[in-house]
């Protein structure tokens, strides 16, 4: 275990850009995981990260003796603050390889439950909608066109940790039109302007529920005549609900459907 005091560290220095920057990531491939709990998700399900940073002032950091890691690196609160995302961190940080796959590689069952979201700027609601999704035992989940990044450490943070637990794939919403098509897979659009309630649709067949944006919604390209447009009714002042919320719904409605 190397031991790293100095803030001025290059290996510091390089953690702290790729929090911060999704270019840095993307040139570098790699990823940075905070916090036990979501480092143990990920080691679980196949994730060897290569350096794994442990400050032992700041929580119990004796479960990580399991982690397989190349490098390990112990530093003070100080460094370990330089390096850290969150707030309160518990004194364990992973960097490794980017979480996600193609949509080729996507593997799924005869009848595949499947959230798509397209569009989405905040990390928060993508966390957050990856966690709905894994709640409901969906198979997969596309994401189209995102304006952040799946490796986000707010991403990573909102889900806590159940990214690692879905197959989670990145595409372009042309892409993900034809996927669907060619698997045979029906597309549910949720639109405002809908007329179908979603409780009267069927997502007992191969399903691919589609979310977009809370501000813009989903473009044109799922408004084809393919795809059964569907809506969540508001009774109140507001016309939208948060895109993680309405994902819920739609997806617990998809559970209690294929359970009856």
């Amino acid at each position: 275990m190397e031991q790293i005091t100095s803030v001025q560290n290059l290996r510091v220095k390089r953690i702290a850009k790729l929090q911060r920057k999704a270019a840095a990531r993307r040139t570098e491939k790699l990823t940075v995981i905070e916090g036990i709990r979501e480092v143990q998700r990920a080691v679980e399900n196949g994730w060897v990260p290569a350096e794994l940073w442990l400050c032992h002032e700041l929580g119990n950091t004796a479960i990580t003796a399991r982690f397989p890691a190349t490098n390990i690196f112990e530093c003070p609160p100080a460094v370990f603050d330089k390096i850290t995302y969150r707030e309160n961190p518990d004194g364990v940080l992973a960097v490794g390889p980017l979480v996600g796959q193609t949509l080729e590689e996507l593997e799924l069952p005869e009848i595949p439950l499947i959230l798509v979201a397209e569009g989405l700027e905040k990390p928060g609601n993508l966390g957050a909608l990856l966690r709905s999704a894994d709640g409901a035992g969906a198979d997969a989940v596309i994401v189209c066109n995102p304006a952040t990044d799946l490796n986000n450490p707010n991403v990573i943070r909102a889900s806590v940790g159940t990214l690692f637990y879905l197959p989670v794939a990145e595409a372009t919403a042309e892409e993900t039109v034809e996927f669907l098509r060619r698997k045979n897979i029906t597309v549910f659009a949720a639109l405002p302007a809908a007329e179908k309630i979603y409780t009267a649709c069927d997502f007992t067949k191969p399903a691919a529920i589609v979310v977009g944006a809370e501000d813009t919604g989903l473009t044109d390209l799922w408004k084809n005549p393919a795809a059964e447009k569907i809506k969540i009714p508001m009774c109140g002042k507001n016309d939208s609900l948060n895109v993680s919320v309405s994902a819920a719904i739609l997806l617990y409605e998809a559970v209690r459907q294929r359970r009856r």
